[in-house]
């Protein structure tokens, strides 16, 4: 029998998130042009950075209720994980920064990396994680020193698995 997911509260997040890596999904999501889809972050960690949605997998919670309750918060859209292709296992390293910006640590993210492939429009995207939405061409993206590395990475070939 699998468990509630719970949301574990802050203070005891805040431990977690200062002696142990964090698991969570990025979503790579391409239109019909092959772009992607990148949000301006609003939070640290990678804030002022163009970054691909995502979030993490709470305590308890399957992969694919993870990544379905990720894809509805960050996107609007209600997809399965079925509905994407594994892109690898990537890890993200940000030494200084916390969703707190707590100083003295940092946060460490071991990360499952989904494509999904898009057709049509996107309803308003939530505003929560990401002030401002943009589809990126991949070589814009790479381009870009707007655009967070760990992103960057997705797609010039850096990947840890997979």
């Amino acid at each position: 029998m699998l468990l509630k997911p719970e949301k574990i509260p802050t203070d005891i997040f805040m431990q977690i998130v200062r002696h142990a890596p964090l698991i969570s999904i990025d979503l790579l999501m391409h239109n019909e042009n092959n772009e992607i889809l990148l949000g301006w972050r609003n939070n640290q960690p990678a804030k002022d950075y163009w970054f691909v949605p995502g979030g993490r997998i709470y305590k308890n919670e399957t992969l694919r209720d993870a990544f379905s309750r990720i894809m509805s918060a960050e996107t609007g859209l209600t997809l399965d994980i079925d509905q994407s292709e594994f892109h690898g296992i990537f890890e993200h390293f940000h030494p200084e920064q916390n969703f707190m910006n707590e100083a003295g640590f940092g946060t460490h993210y071991i990360v499952l990396a989904f494509h999904i492939h898009l057709t049509g429009e996107l309803s308003p995207l939530p505003m929560y994680q990401h002030s401002d939405y943009k589809w990126h061409s991949i070589a814009d993206l790479l381009d870009d020193t707007l655009v967070h590395q760990y992103t960057k990475n997705y797609f010039n070939g850096t990947r840890l698995i997979g």
